[in-house]
């Protein structure tokens, strides 16, 4: 009886691993944006773009 318990816990500790690190692969692979974009950014401001 004993014995039965410990692999159903063992199973449902394995199956939420397993939903887990799906869950995290998708949202890995889904990523988060990319390539930055490559113009644009900062500029140095002058004169009356200080205010």
């Amino acid at each position: 009886m004993l014995r039965m318990q410990i692999l159903l816990l063992i199973r449902r500790a394995a199956v939420a691993v397993g939903i887990a690190a799906g869950i995290a692969g998708a949202l890995r692979l889904r990523g988060s944006g990319g390539v930055p974009p490559r113009t644009g950014g900062w500029r140095e401001l002058s004169g009356n773009e200080l205010r």
